[in-house]
């Protein structure tokens, strides 16, 4: 769940003018394959705005909604009505990170992180997608269309809206 933590402003990234990008849209597909090659796919749309702040909305094959607004993220799963919020242990700066990313040929950039490689790959310099290895040694690959950067985004859009019957997990 973590790496979800970390990937949520990797995606802010464009390389062509790492400086100036504030801000970060995309719908994405993620693809979880395991060691066994069984594969997991599901789509929704990022929204991301620096320094800290994220939120992913994953729409197939179930609602979830992942705030992550500085240390703190909210995971909110409507179908179950239950929201966990999970209080990261430090405060990331993913745009430094994206910063340091070593290239490694026309389209691809490599950057690790708290011992985890990730893979950036880009098409007409915007991110196309981004790949990594979990923890359980399940290879995710995240793929990105229909970008939007440096648009305006009221940070409000960061703040989770929580409805007053579900449960609430401090995790």
């Amino acid at each position: 769940m973590r790496y979800i933590f970390l990937l949520t402003l990797l995606f802010t990234l464009s390389f062509s003018d790492v400086f100036s990008m504030n801000s970060f849209e995309a719908d994405f597909t993620q693809t979880v394959t395991n060691e066994k090659g069984n594969r997991l796919e599901y789509k929704g749309r990022v929204k991301a705005l620096k320094p800290q702040y994220a939120l992913w909305k994953y729409l197939q094959p179930s609602i979830k909604l992942i705030y992550v607004n500085n240390n703190q993220a909210t995971i909110i799963e409507p179908e179950l009505e239950q929201v966990i919020v999970k209080h990261l242990k430090s405060k990331l700066d993913f745009f430094n990170i994206i910063k340091h990313a070593k290239k490694i040929d026309t389209n691809t950039y490599v950057t690790n992180f708290q011992s985890v490689k990730y893979t950036m790959h880009l098409r007409n310099s915007q991110l196309k997608s981004i790949e990594y290895k979990d923890q359980l040694d399940n290879i995710i690959l995240i793929n990105f269309t229909n970008h939007s950067i440096n648009r305006e985004i009221d940070i409000s859009e960061f703040n989770p809206l929580i409805p007053a019957e579900y449960d609430i997990i401090d995790g």
